[in-house]
């Protein structure tokens, strides 16, 4: 049976190689509609398609209450992949399985007939009837008035696309992720237009890449090395259990104390790399001088580790041992600090405390998310939990103080010598043995904010 599996592993890598990937450009009404609808919702910002639906003669309660009901569609379901390493692959998620349907038919029966089994019929059934209903509205506020434009932008990409054989940077990305894909499964690449917008938004699932592009649009390199990036993230999720198992298993052995958070660090550093950095020089003649990425921690490694990245795609090698370690030593050389920094570790957490609120405080204040847990006990079960993830471990105490610290310290090896006063306020961080930080908060009546202010 194994024999058997690796045979098909080896054959599908041959073909992703020796065969062309079809980019498949063009317009999804259906998906229009349902982002746009999604942006009507008062959970968002306020947004270009806001503005023109509250400003129409449609801002009424009907379809107000049309967009509340949307809203509260439970749409939103996951599941993991337990058997690959900690955060190296993707959960799945109904919501993009359901924008993937939506692209990929045509009417709404259409859609309804491939959704089975993924929701409730009946929460389908409400779906496509808001889409329904909001189809003609969308079509008059934004399509209609930006068609003529928006279709010569969607004709010009494609045939951009051509020119700059698109194609050939997504085989550039199997051969350096070590990763494969089914010839026969095109990518599909779905914009819609974002009038009165001087950016694009981006997105990529499955075989997907969605993008509100704004109506002015006439150079197209930086949307589609953002493209580019966005489907890098893809072909990373596409390797297979055990070219992840290598990986994780290169980065935990290697002895430097900085090698957990250059791990948790790689995906975007090297989507960026590829992406923003070789599709974006390639297409532009030279590379970009300014932010590749608007996170300081991404872009700096990304930058750092270009020069390597050219260079495993000049010879055609995909990642490696070597690589990983050269990545790590130029994260702890360059960037020695990092490892300290809460804005960068707290990308990545697993917090516990009593108090569901502070989920939300922390949020407001580390807004980057790359990862995340949360439990509303602090007891051995979610401890032990939290101890089998790599990311960084926030503990915050504000109830029967004395108790819960000795549990905690019971349950962290690194905390036999540690001392604490239960009734004063203090912040506490040490590196664990998995080099994940470790951050105790016992809290009386400091706000978090200031408390974790006073972490050094």
């Amino acid at each position: 049976m194994k024999q058997k599996f690796f045979a098909l592993f080896f054959l599908l890598s041959f073909f992703a190689f020796g065969q062309k990937i079809n980019f498949n450009i063009k317009y999804s009404e259906q998906l229009a509609v349902f982002v746009f609808i999604q942006n009507l919702s008062d959970h968002y910002p306020e947004n270009v398609f806001k503005t023109e639906f509250n400003q129409s003669k449609y801002n009424t309660q009907k379809y107000k209450d049309l967009i509340s009901n949307f809203d509260k569609l439970p749409i939103d379901y996951s599941y993991s992949f337990d058997e690959y390493p900690y955060g190296s692959k993707i959960p799945m998620q109904t919501r993009d399985i359901l924008k993937k349907n939506l692209i990929e038919t045509n009417n709404l029966s259409d859609f309804k007939l491939r959704s089975i089994g993924i929701l409730p019929n009946a929460t389908i059934h409400s779906l496509a009837e808001v889409i329904s209903v909001f189809t003609p509205i969308y079509n008059e506020l934004i399509y209609i008035p930006n068609k003529e434009k928006f279709e010569a932008q969607l004709k010009a990409m494609s045939t951009y696309s051509g020119e700059k054989n698109m194609e050939s940077y997504f085989q550039t990305g199997l051969i350096f992720y070590n990763s494969s894909w089914d010839p026969t499964i095109p990518f599909e690449i779905a914009l819609y237009p974002l009038p009165n917008s001087t950016g694009f938004t981006a997105q990529a699932f499955y075989n997907n890449f969605i993008s509100a592009v704004q109506t002015n649009l006439r150079d197209y390199k930086d949307l589609f090395s953002v493209m580019l990036h966005e489907t890098y993230h893809i072909l990373y999720d596409e390797q297979s259990l055990t070219v992840k198992n290598d990986i994780a298993q290169n980065f935990k052995k290697n002895p430097s104390k900085h090698s957990n958070y250059a791990y948790q660090l790689m995906n975007e550093s090297l989507a960026t790399a590829l992406g923003n950095g070789y599709v974006y020089e390639s297409l532009n003649g030279k590379a970009e001088t300014d932010h590749w990425y608007n996170s300081k921690y991404i872009d700096l490694m990304a930058k750092k580790i270009y020069p390597m990245v050219k260079e495993y795609i000049a010879q055609k090698k995909p990642m490696d041992k070597n690589f990983i370690d050269t990545y790590i030593r130029l994260y702890e050389e360059n960037f020695p600090g990092w490892i300290n920094e809460l804005d960068h570790i707290m990308t990545y957490r697993y917090i516990l405390s009593e108090n569901k609120k502070d989920f939300n405080t922390i949020g407001q204040m580390y807004p980057a998310r790359s990862s995340e847990e949360a439990e509303t006990e602090i007891s051995m079960l979610t401890i032990e939990k939290m101890k089998k993830t790599p990311l960084t471990k926030i503990i915050i105490v504000s109830q029967n103080n004395n108790e819960t610290l000795k549990l905690i310290k019971s349950q962290f090896k690194e905390l036999k010598q540690w001392k604490f006063t239960p009734d004063k306020e203090f912040q506490y961080k040490i590196l664990l043995d998995d080099k994940s930080q470790l951050l105790i908060i016992n809290q009386q009546k400091s706000s978090l904010q200031t408390l974790f202010a006073n972490f050094k």
